[in-house]
Order: C-alpha cells, then sequence, then structure tokens
C-alpha cells in the first residue's frame, strides 16, 4: 500500500509543478520573443539503505524551446528583431553579460539604450549610451546612427554597434531571471553574420492550442492522481477491517 500510496503523491505534487510551469508559458503568450519552457517527467528509484523498492515521479525542466516566434512588423524605429539565429547581448541584473532576444528598446532619462524590461543593451564597449537626437537608426548589422539635434537630417554619426552574438544553442541555457546564459559561466563572441530587422519585433514561441491541451492534460492526471490516492486509502480500511474481523 505504501508504495502505491507514495508514487500516487511524489506523481501529484510534481503534476502541480507542471502546471506551473504550462501556466508561466500560458501568460506569455504576448511577451515579446518569449521562449516556451519544456517539460518532463519520469519516474526514479528512491536510493537509501536496503534495496530501492521505492519509486517516486519527477517533474523536470530539460531546456527551452529556442524557436523563433513570428516576425511583426511595427514601424517604430528603436523595435529590432532578430533575422534567423542569433541573440542580443544584455546586462543582467547581477551585472553578467546574459542574451535575449527582446528588441523592443527604449532610452532611458540617462540616455543608455535599455530593452523593454529594462536591461541595459550591451556594444563593444559596455552599456551603450544615446546622445540627445532627432532621429535614430539602427542597421541590420546593429550599427546605431544618430542625427545630432539641431544638425541637417543628412548629417550621421555613428553612436556604437550592438553587440550580436550566436553560440551553439547547446551552449545557452534559461536562468531562474529568464535571460540565456553560457552553461558553465564566460562570455560569447559577437558574431557578425548576425542580422536585424528594424522596425519589427519577435513575438513569444509559445503555441497557445497545444499549452492550454497540456494543461487540460495535467489537471485531468491531477485528479486520477487524487482518485488514486482515496482509492488506496480504501482499500488499507477494508484491509484493516479484514485483520480486526480476524
Amino acid at each position: 500500500m505504501d508504495r502505491s500510496l507514495y508514487v500516487v503523491m511524489s506523481g501529484a505534487k510534481e503534476t502541480l509543478y507542471a502546471q506551473n510551469s504550462v501556466s508561466n508559458n500560458l501568460a506569455n503568450v504576448e511577451t515579446t520573443a518569449f521562449k516556451a519552457d519544456l517539460n518532463n517527467q519520469r519516474s526514479l528509484p528512491v536510493f537509501g539503505p536496503g534495496y530501492p523498492s521505492r519509486v517516486y515521479a519527477m517533474d523536470e525542466h530539460p531546456a527551452s524551446d529556442l524557436d523563433p516566434g513570428p516576425i511583426q512588423t511595427t514601424g517604430r524605429e528603436l523595435d529590432v528583431a532578430v533575422e534567423g539565429q542569433g541573440w542580443l547581448a544584455v546586462q543582467a541584473p547581477d551585472g553578467s553579460e546574459s542574451y535575449t532576444r527582446r528588441g523592443d528598446l527604449r532610452i532611458s532619462p540617462e540616455g543608455l539604450l535599455k530593452t523593454g524590461d529594462g536591461l541595459f543593451l550591451l556594444g563593444e564597449n559596455g552599456p551603450i549610451a544615446i546622445p540627445p537626437a532627432q532621429k535614430i537608426d539602427i542597421a541590420s548589422d546593429g550599427t546605431i546612427s544618430i542625427v545630432p539635434l539641431g544638425e541637417r537630417p543628412d548629417v550621421l554619426a555613428v553612436v556604437d554597434r550592438i553587440k550580436l552574438v550566436r553560440p551553439g544553442l547547446a551552449q545557452l541555457e534559461k536562468g531562474e531571471d529568464g535571460l540565456f546564459h553560457l552553461k558553465g559561466g564566460g562570455t560569447a563572441q559577437a558574431d557578425a553574420q548576425v542580422n536585424l530587422v528594424s522596425g519589427a519585433l519577435e513575438g513569444s514561441n509559445v503555441n497557445t492550442v497545444e499549452a492550454l491541451v497540456e494543461m487540460i492534460e495535467l489537471s485531468r492526471r491531477f485528479e486520477l492522481q487524487v482518485k488514486m490516492m482515496q482509492t488506496v486509502k480504501e482499500d488499507a480500511d477494508a484491509t484493516a477491517q479484514l485483520l480486526r474481523m480476524g
């Protein structure tokens, strides 16, 4: 009895964890360049004193779905989308270099270029500073040019170049901050082959229909596991009743 109860109990707990992950994916259907989390469940033996006769379920997040999302044209001069494979380099909250494909850029009151979620965009020498300008242009190679305030429209000044990288997908892992990092630490080298699409944004790669179906399946699985726990209890009660009669 205890073996079946342990399996069902651990399965119900891990199903709840999986539901949290799928809920997070659904909540980010409209988030720019969001990458869906993948889930995997497996059974593992419980090791300890004696023979490992108990088994428990474990929910894992082996990776994230790194397929590009759909590119949507916005016409905004500070919106950029990475074309094909590649990443924008940003400064994470802890000061380390991390990677994202979120290109809804903003200029902070201090004149620094940030992503829509407030992270500093990195250039060739650190965070990118934008002087006062009447027009900003971001080329496909990440070069940022401006028309300074008070100058003629044909007077362009190159400010910096966005650091674009393309490490192998197997080298990347998603952190708890939602950003991607190189496994084992370190930073990726800039890659001149990565191109940007100006005036466009990459959408989330979450498939809404698949996520909803998965949520329904997980909900039904949890209900089944709860019913199994009730069945195990009823069997235990019946066994105890027979022992008392004996």
